[in-house]
């Protein structure tokens, strides 16, 4: 066993306005600040709980007091499930106790272990853990119990260090390469040098007591950059090939215990989010505890324990408040009780101290006067308790995706591995998230197409056909920038972009005919031959010059040269979707090729999901209680009401803030009327449809495209190569109208017309915002989780689109566009079924408008969508 006398080494983050509050200058004007206030709004800072005293109070509350659930929880769900991943450096922020880091740092141990096996001996890497906290002599005690307890198991393998300093100090040590660059003796002694670089409110700057009892809120700035420039944001020009651009140093995984993030506002827990040094693509996790919006009695319990520790923990702040002012008895104790509250609207605990009576304090060395009313309270602390919605909402703003997540047996608390990828697409914009795209949606648009064909085409797909149903792969790339060249010249009454010839070969794909190929839309005439295409080099230049056109454009509307007007905002709306579905049908093309030698490389810049941990966690979610919900009989209004005639109106084409933009099959708003009728909460699955496949559908459906028989065993494709059925069971499955059709047919039921679908999607899908499979959230589809207990039901489908049995064609009121007239008309032919929804690939500007209608042939087996079965009452 190590020797509890070596002492743990400690390194000195802190830095110049840290400095200053440590001596106690700015905790006082923090207190005075607080309690000047008027009644009803008057605080103290968080972090006076945080005394010796209070901290050994806070060991107590998490050791001996049952109604604490959190750490519980946190503890049960580290327990089951640390040691999955190995990680190279390891910040913790806000340590304190260190009993639940034990779990992942034996965990990691028994990694390091395993991994030397395969290693040579002077290859070996030890695993390096950093503490962060505010109180030195804390840290080393905690330190020193961590290696008397379990030094035998963790040297050699992991070594444990501690940072004194708060979040700014420890963030900006790591973003200014402290961990890599630097010694960190050499580190700690410049650090102190350097001034706070804050934009937060210092008020903010306090321990929070649900994980670390003495770490500071961070004000550190986000370490990735936002670029705004077109060309600066594609990645290397060679699909497939490394620019030499790649961080070296290891991954940084932080951790964040103990849900400390709930005591933060709804919007700073945003904003310390985004300041997290999470290199964008870079293999950085955070591993994010959060408590849920679980019910008030439960929460208020945990909060005020029988005991009264929570009490005693939470009365020691007057104490240490008084003494920070001069005066340890300056709050009579008498006079003051402890409060707590669940408010339940917000989803927050609040904890106050209540004034009992009409007093006055004069504050020590000082002619201020400070005065209370009888039953007035005052904040010590507040706790924000996260649901589904706020979570995935939470995530999304900061920039952040999910990789893994696990929750404590009863559902109360959950653990969320997290990363910051390649992009996000961010939340739509209130109130009218359908209108006129910014030029910042485009980029986040450019980000993802670029990440899909300069990252996952190698140069050997190029000109290939992963479906022979549609072009080469290099279509795609000049089809895109072309298109949006091509409507910016009509619109601006401008020549083409050089070259103009770019043109005549991309300007449009083909959807030809299934059965019959030979039969297809007007669309571009292409080369023959491989040498007759332009150059993938010739393309890439071609594009960022049609961007940078469009930036001129916003540039232009910006200072006012020109006039946004309906019609320009139009043709900006629809190029920016016309590429969001370019980049989902080329992804579906790709998973043809996924997993075969020289084929579909995975997406980079994102995590690899880990299929067996998903799994299990798949697998753990319940089935609803009823499989199929009762609806009707009602009245749907599919549509919107967007003609497209005013933008030519003199008096209204300068109305656009309030126009929702969409396609002209979505025009105009219409009534349909809905008799009752049954309909299953989930899309049929892939484990149910191998079943009839095998069984009663033998012979009368095919293997869907999504499939894949590798050495005689059923697998289903994803774009990181096919998987286990076992593994993708539970999905939805993605096969042909024709065959869920029949699958519906032998169940006794049907697919659902559009108007069901709708009226099913209105009550019951959560959105992007509510965690819905949209967006690039994953990059396969998971199984679907309405018909849950909670929420009425409401969840998401998994990731896809969903058939249904209303046939694609003309409607009374609908107009073609004039600006696209064969976008619907050209697939007028009873051929094509109408879907709705979105699947995974879907940007959320489409997959969130319930007007959107798309449409595929009833025999086309590669889209990716689904279908559920409905039952006629």
């Amino acid at each position: 066993m190590l020797s509890i006398h070596n002492k743990p080494q400690i390194i000195d983050v802190r830095i110049a306005d840290e400095l200053q509050s440590s001596h106690g200058d700015g905790i006082r004007e923090q207190i005075l600040d607080g309690l000047s206030k008027p009644p009803g709004s008057k605080s103290i800072p968080t972090m006076l709980l945080y005394d010796e005293r209070g901290l050994r109070l806070y060991d107590a509350i998490t050791t001996d007091c049952k109604e604490y659930y959190l750490f519980a929880s946190e503890e049960e769900i580290l327990k089951s499930n640390s040691g999955r991943d190995s990680n190279p450096v390891v910040l913790e922020l806000g340590a304190g106790a260190l009993r639940k880091t034990s779990h992942i740092l034996l965990a990691l141990s028994r990694l390091a272990f395993s991994s030397d096996q395969t290693t040579a001996k002077n290859d070996k890497k030890r695993i390096t853990y950093y503490a962060l906290d505010l109180e030195k002599r804390e840290l080393e005690r905690t330190l020193t119990e961590l290696m008397s307890t379990y030094g035998d198991d963790l040297e050699g393998k992991v070594e444990a260090k501690g940072m004194w300093g708060t979040y700014d100090g420890g963030l900006k040590f790591v973003q200014e390469g402290g961990l890599s660059s630097r010694t960190e003796c050499e580190a700690g002694r410049d650090y102190l040098s350097h001034g706070a670089d804050s934009s937060y409110d210092r008020q903010a700057r306090k321990p929070h007591r649900d994980v670390s009892p003495h770490s500071a809120y961070s004000n550190s700035r986000s370490s990735h950059s936002r670029s705004t420039g077109a060309t600066s944001l594609t990645p290397p020009s060679s699909p497939g090939t490394d620019d030499g651009s790649k961080v070296s140093s290891p991954p940084l995984h932080l951790l964040f215990l103990g849900s400390s993030l709930g005591n933060f506002d709804r919007e700073s827990d945003v904003s310390f989010l985004r300041s997290l040094p999470l290199r964008p693509g870079s293999g950085d996790t955070l591993l994010l505890g959060l408590d849920h919006d679980n019910g008030k009695l439960k929460v208020e319990e945990a909060y005020n324990d029988a005991k009264g520790v929570t009490k005693n923990f939470i009365m020691n702040g007057l104490r240490v408040a008084g003494k920070t002012l001069g005066n340890e008895t300056l709050f009579d104790s008498g006079k003051w009780e402890y409060v707590n509250r669940y408010n339940e609207a917000e989803r927050r605990h609040e904890a106050y101290y209540k004034s009992t009576c009409d007093q006055k304090l004069q504050v020590p060395e000082s002619a201020d006067v400070i005065s209370f009313l009888a039953g007035e309270l005052v904040n010590v602390e507040v706790s924000q308790k996260y649901s589904d919605k706020d979570a995935y909402s939470l995530f999304t703003s900061a920039e952040l995706r999910p990789i893994m997540r696990w929750t404590d047996a009863p559902g109360q608390y959950s653990l969320w591995l997290l990363e910051r990828p390649t992009f996000t697409f961010p939340l739509l914009k209130s109130p009218n998230p359908f209108g006129v795209p910014s030029l910042e949606d485009f980029r986040t648009m450019w980000k993802a197409w670029d990440t899909i064909t300069l990252g996952m085409i190698p140069r050997s797909m190029l000109f290939t056909k992963p479906i022979d149903l549609r072009h080469i792969c290099l279509f795609y790339l000049g089809h895109i920038p072309a298109f949006l060249d091509i409507h910016l010249s009509r619109l601006l009454g401008e020549a083409h972009t050089e070259p103009e010839s770019f043109k005549n070969i991309f300007e449009r794909g083909i959807d030809p005919h299934v059965d019959d190929p030979s039969t297809c839309h007007p669309h571009s005439e292409v080369p023959d031959d491989e040498d007759e295409w332009p150059t993938l080099e010739s393309i890439i230049d071609f594009r960022d010059r049609v961007r940078a056109r469009l930036a001129r454009l916003y540039g232009d509307i910006a200072s006012g040269k020109r006039q946004l007007t309906r019609k320009v905002a139009r043709v900006l709306f629809m190029t920016l979707e016309h590429e969001g579905f370019h980049a989902e049908t080329l992804l579906y093309m790709l998973m043809q090729g996924a997993g075969a030698p020289g084929g579909t490389l995975p997406p980079p810049g994102f995590t690899a999901p880990p299929w067996n941990i998903l799994a299990e966690r798949w697998n753990s979610i319940p089935p609803p209680v009823e499989s199929t919900v009762t609806l009707g009989p009602a009245d749907v209004i599919l549509g919107h009401d967007d003609p497209e005639a005013l933008d030519d109106d003199p008096e209204k084409k300068l109305q656009v803030d309030n126009v929702e933009f969409g396609w002209d099959n979505e025009h105009p708003a219409r009534k349909v009327h809905v008799e009752q009728f049954r309909i299953e909460w989930r899309p049929v699955t892939n484990g149910e449809f191998y079943e009839f496949f095998k069984g009663a559908g033998k012979e009368k459906v095919k293997l869907p495209a999504s499939w894949i028989e590798v050495n005689g065993e059923t697998q289903v494709r994803t774009l990181y190569g096919p998987i286990p059925m076992k593994l993708a069971k539970d999905w939805p499955v993605l096969t042909s109208y024709d065959d869920i059709s029949k699958y519906a047919e032998v169940k006794g039921g049907r697919l659902p017309t559009d108007a069901e679908l709708r009226l099913f999607s209105d009550r019951f899908e959560s959105g992007y915002e509510g965690g819905g499979n949209v967006g690039f959230r994953n990059w396969h589809p998971v199984p679907a989780t309405t018909g849950g207990e909670k929420d009425s039901g409401k969840g998401h489908n998994g990731g896809v689109w969903e058939w249904t049995s209303t046939v694609f064609d003309k409607y009374d009121g609908f107009i073609p566009s004039k600006l696209y007239p064969g976008y619907s008309t050209d697939f007028f032919d009873e051929k094509h079924q109408v879907v709705i929804g979105g699947s995974y690939a879907t940007i959320p500007r489409l997959s969130e408008r319930r007007t959107l209608r798309n449409y595929y042939q009833h025999n086309y087996p590669y889209p990716w969508v689904a279908g559920r079965i409905a039952y006629d009452l």
